[in-house]
């Protein structure tokens, strides 16, 4: 691991008003830089009540993504419902690209209460019962790959094979069934702002990751448009969103400078997945992929967050100034090496616990 802390000019001053300026954006998508459980969820909601967006939409995977958002004093572990749900005006779609399990959608609007809010593109194509069970049942994806269970995998070689049922043919889900990108479209074309979600993370990607230790299909920022129907033309913004700590779900995989099971509690940076509730693996923050992933997806923003689980002091901290030297330092270094600002810091599991380098 390169050393952040060398002595690097900051790209940006300590704020990022005059150097960056803030503009009407039409559309932003968020991925995630690393091996997801990043804090994308939480970026989102954040930028959901910030912008509030006409249209949050979800490209990615499927229900095998779990993003965790903090609204309002209360958790949430969403694994098909857009995390900008926190912006009640904010119309909330699934793209095209993405696997719907209908047991979890359902679950989720009940918990989110966004009834009368969402959008199922048509042709999403579904993940049924027989597709979980013969996931589980494979030796390779449950041993060998480490699969989460889902389902995902074979539901997505029957959509390969095409033979697997769509949304529209879900009667269950008529009642939600939208063409995505039209809406999109739409939206664009009437100058109102999208924001884009993605799932996993740059290196779990099926085509930029640790093959075969990987997700089921590119989930870097070109396919996560993809997924929702936006061409690259479309897009004002792309932000990646990193973790102060390298973190991943897979037992499976490489983890460069992956810490011990005895050194994780003595730096404090414990954590559980979002959908297995299995204990995440941990490494120090990795400058040359988190350089990578700002290529990869051709990033203009870049976001840190749980900079309090790197300087417990940020705990809580919404304001730049406040910060620790070493935080700051750590900040600047970053900067300098990826060449992209960092707009937002995130100092808590709140969605609101956000340095936002914008507003000054």
């Amino acid at each position: 691991m390169l050393d952040l802390f060398q002595a690097s000019k900051p790209l940006r001053g300590l704020c990022l008003r005059t150097a960056f300026q803030r503009r009407e954006l039409a559309c932003t998508v968020v991925v995630g830089g690393f091996f997801g459980s990043e804090g994308k969820g939480k970026v989102v909601a954040y930028l959901a009540l910030r912008d509030k967006p006409s249209i949050v939409a979800r490209g990615g995977v499927g229900p095998n993504a779990g993003h965790t958002i903090v609204h309002s004093g209360h958790e949430y572990r969403l694994r098909q419902i857009p995390s900008g749900f926190t912006s009640k005006d904010s119309r909330l779609l699934i793209g095209a690209g993405v696997l719907v399990d209908p047991d979890v959608f359902f679950r989720e609007i009940e918990i989110t209460e966004t009834q009368g809010r969402l959008g199922v593109d048509n042709q999403c194509a579904i993940v049924e019962p027989r597709h979980v069970e013969r996931e589980r049942e494979d030796a390779h994806l449950m041993q060998v790959v480490k699969s989460s269970g889902t389902g995902v995998g074979p539901c997505m070689e029957d959509r390969v094979k095409r033979i697997a049922k769509l949304a529209k043919d879900h009667s269950e889900l008529v009642p939600y069934l939208t063409d995505v990108a039209e809406e999109i479209h739409t939206a664009l074309d009437a100058g109102r702002p999208i924001l884009v979600e993605g799932t996993q993370g740059t290196f779990l990607s099926l085509y930029h990751g640790t093959y075969p230790h990987c997700t089921v299909k590119d989930v870097t920022a070109s396919s996560i448009c993809g997924d929702v129907g936006i061409g690259p033309t479309k897009v004002d913004d792309v932000i990646v969103v990193f973790k102060s700590i390298v973190t991943r779900s897979s037992p499976a995989g490489p983890l460069p400078g992956e810490l011990s099971e005895r050194d994780v509690p003595e730096k404090g940076w414990q954590e559980t997945t979002t959908v297995t509730r299995k204990p995440r693996r941990i490494a120090p923050f990795d400058l040359e992929m988190a350089k990578r992933a700002v290529r990869l997806n051709g990033a203009t923003q870049v976001v840190v967050t749980k900079l309090d689980g790197l300087y417990p002091s940020c705990s809580g901290l919404r304001s730049y100034e406040k910060l620790p030297s070493n935080a700051r330092q750590f900040l600047d270094s970053l900067e300098a090496e990826v060449k992209v600002p960092v707009t937002l810091i995130g100092t808590g599991p709140d969605e609101l616990d956000m340095i936002d380098r914008t507003l000054c």
